[in-house]
């Protein structure tokens, strides 16, 4: 469905997974190479909704005009806001939380730091992106600080762009952070045989640790 057209970033299109009686919304942005209907999109979308939780996916205007590469931030930052801004109008009353695949995530934070919005509850990252592979530093979560709203951080263990023992340092720095840390898991949440694990059981282990945060922190 299209979601919005804006002059000066084009036209935003959506995908809304509608819970039954739903008790909130959960906004969640794509990662920076795939759009909002790649399959770990579509599942995390899908066990959500399951589970009493709208889930609205969209796509940055990069991906809606075919390109590639991300680009300035500036423009995903401001598709951010408006997409928060149009779902709180299409859903009043409901507490919205925000999160993203990877690069998603990180723009959707950037935002709340700058610019906080009274309707959002909490920040869901599926795969905080830390650094470039092999580069360890945590210059890119400086901004997390700032932030008041609670955060919750999926991440696997052998994630090339977030080192484990950093991200556990940035959240000694947080308010009120929560870490589900995937043993074995990569920046795309796969996991080796030897773990024991089917991606199957992975999807839902995330999706139900979201649900359940969601429901925790709703007013």
């Amino acid at each position: 469905m299209e979601l919005f057209l804006n002059d000066k970033l084009g036209k935003i299109t959506a995908e809304i997974d509608e819970a039954a009686k739903a008790q909130a919304i959960l906004i969640l942005a794509h990662g920076a190479g795939a759009g909002m209907r790649h399959p770990f999109m579509n599942g995390v979308a899908r066990n959500i909704s399951e589970q009493g939780v709208t889930v609205v996916r969209f796509n940055f205007p990069y991906m809606e005009q075919g390109r590639r590469s991300p680009g300035s931030p500036k423009a995903n930052i401001e598709t951010w806001k408006l997409v928060i801004d149009h779902i709180h109008t299409q859903f009043p009353g409901l507490p919205i939380f925000i999160s993203g695949k990877s690069y998603g995530g990180r723009m959707a934070s950037h935002l709340m730091a700058e610019e906080p919005h009274p309707s959002v509850k909490g920040l869901i990252y599926f795969g905080f992106p830390l650094h470039a592979p092999g580069r360890d530093s945590k210059d890119r979560a400086v901004h997390l600080k700032e932030l008041a709203l609670p955060q919750l951080f999926l991440q696997g263990s052998n994630d090339k762009l977030a080192n484990i023992h950093l991200i556990k340092e940035v959240l000694t720095e947080l308010p009120k952070p929560t870490l589900l840390e995937i043993e074995d898991a990569d920046h795309s949440f796969n996991v080796p045989k030897k773990s024991g694990k089917t991606k199957d059981e992975v999807l839902e282990l995330l999706t139900s640790t979201t649900a359940k945060w969601i429901k925790e922190r709703i007013d």
